[in-house]
């Protein structure tokens, strides 16, 4: 890597508790020095200067070689973990906090997320090989910010464009396509940048060659963006989200249930959202966990909407909700309650749907009080008519609103074990 002259300085400044104390000054304290560079990059210096959290993992870049990142790091009493070696990455656990350290490079060769780079001392190529202009800016241990490919001027207009030449960026990882619409959805403002959205156009056949776990995880963290809904639709029109969900989505149902989320002060959940979004019925379910790899829980609450979403109503009484809350549990239920109403033609604030939404916090679900002793005590023997017997007195328990006393429970469980010797 040929080096050049370090021209990126800005008078652009960041003053961050984060810089001056803690894990990530900790680890820059240690490696700029005896002739080595180290700055913060990317994520954290863009989210600080938007006024945002820095984020769970601060990345920093430094002209220090791996193994002297290693050395350095241990002779400070610190864990070094080899995270990726090959790409110069090294992830420093300081008050069991990780810092990624990465060492300047520049990628000869890119496929997918593989690549083979060159380490060198070059900040400006450093940032040349990265994403966006807005992920490619440092900071120093002083706060100064250095920025060599116009992230500045792109944050400020809130615009998300890619580094160089936006189809050669895609081309080394066409997960950018989806990262693309991720960015502009969490920091973007209006509409996409134009030649950005072309190259994603132009490379949408290399979505279907990535692997279904990092879709996944794009998809996921996309869905609950502030920016979703405009982004999802520009994903729509240009033909890429029928792509993505092998299905027709229903943008406009995720809109709504974005609205009642917030109209709830309930936090952006993105396997609700993706259930507003791509399903109908459990077969859409079944697409999605195939086609996202989807973990078996996020599977399950997509079926339970798929079997039900159209069955909870503004009109549904206090029974019907306990019922349905009863045999669902406060997670599906709420899934189903949103979805039906994120899918009716009624405003976000009504007040008969919030009433059933809040239901898990008005009513504590209670356990059925009837065991398997009950019944055969009075006379049900073990076997298939056991099983028989306490499904009929669990249902006349539910449909009785859940009693509790003692007398009206033993009048259930007679007359569960009654309809059962009858029918023998």
């Amino acid at each position: 890597m040929t080096s050049r002259p370090d021209t990126g300085s800005t008078e652009r400044r960041i003053d961050a508790q984060w810089l001056r104390s803690g894990p990530p000054a900790r680890v820059l304290d240690i490696l700029k020095r005896d002739g080595e560079e180290a700055r913060i990059v990317g994520g954290a210096v863009r989210n600080t200067l938007l006024g945002l959290p820095p984020g769970d993992i601060i990345d920093i870049a430094t002209t220090a070689l791996p193994a002297e990142v290693i050395k350095r790091v241990e002779a400070a009493g610190l864990k070094a973990v080899p995270t990726g070696l090959d790409h110069g990455t090294v992830t420093v656990v300081v008050d069991g906090k990780p810092v990624e350290v990465t060492t300047l490079r520049e990628d000869i060769e890119t496929f997918g997320r593989k690549a083979n780079v060159r380490f060198g001392r070059d900040w400006r190529a450093d940032a040349e090989r990265r994403d966006f202009t807005m992920n490619a800016l440092f900071a120093g241990a002083d706060g100064i910010v250095y920025d060599y490919v116009g992230g500045l001027e792109d944050l400020a207009a809130r615009r998300v464009r890619f580094i160089g030449n936006p189809a050669t960026r895609i081309a080394e990882d066409y997960l950018r396509i989806l990262r693309f619409f991720r960015f502009h959805a969490a920091y973007g403002s209006g509409t996409p940048d134009a030649d950005a959205l072309h190259a994603c156009i132009a490379g949408r056949a290399g979505l279907e060659h990535l692997s279904r776990e990092r879709v996944r995880m794009e998809l996921l963290k996309l869905i609950v963006a502030e920016g979703a809904v405009p982004a999802l639709i520009a994903m729509a029109d240009a033909g890429l989200l029928v792509m993505v969900l092998g299905g027709v989505p229903q943008v406009p149902h995720l809109a709504r249930m974005a609205e009642i989320e917030a109209a709830l002060g309930l936090a952006a959940d993105p396997v609700r959202r993706l259930g507003a979004l791509a399903v109908q019925i459990t077969e859409d379910a079944d697409r999605l966990f195939e086609r996202l790899r989807l973990t078996n829980i996020e599977h399950h609450r997509l079926i339970s909407m798929g079997e039900g979403w159209w069955r909870p109503s503004s009109a549904m009484e206090e029974q019907g909700g306990r019922a349905l809350l009863y045999r669902l549990g406060p997670e599906w239920f709420g899934d189903r309650v949103l979805l039906a109403w994120a899918r009716s033609a009624d405003a976000a604030d009504d007040v008969a749907w919030r009433r059933l939404a809040s239901l898990p916090q008005r009513w504590t679900v209670p356990a059925f009080p009837l065991k398997a002793a009950d019944l055969m005590k009075r006379g049900v023997a073990k076997g298939a008519a056991l099983g028989t017997a306490l499904r009929v007195a669990e249902e006349a328990w539910i449909a009785h609103g859940f009693p509790a006393d003692a007398s009206t429970i033993a009048g259930i469980a007679e007359e569960a074990a009654r309809s059962v010797a009858a029918a023998r």
